[in-house]
């Protein structure tokens, strides 16, 4: 499934120490990062990641963010999703 995520940044500082690659990159199995889209300013972030679950995609992005973003997390409806990766393509 296909979870969104938007970050609202309270300490842009800490959230941004890492590169989105090493986040995404160093995801539980299950756990795969897409997309990550920052506002200029940094105060905010959409992240589009794939996961078994809702649950899975929040445990690990809660865990790397802290307390450095507020987060809102919700499965991505692919019957009225567009620009999804092609894997979501194959699968609808």
């Amino acid at each position: 499934m296909y979870v969104g995520v938007k970050h609202r940044i309270t300490d842009p500082d800490r959230f941004f120490s890492g590169t989105a690659e090493e986040v995404a990159q160093n995801a539980p199995p299950g756990v795969t990062g897409r997309q990550f889209l920052p506002s200029k300013d940094r105060t905010a972030a959409i992240c589009l990641w794939e996961g078994d679950s809702v649950d899975a995609v929040r445990d690990y992005v809660d865990s790397v963010t802290g307390d450095a973003s507020e987060n809102e997390y919700f499965e991505i409806s692919e019957e009225y999703a567009f620009g999804l990766p092609e894997a979501a393509a194959a699968g609808a």
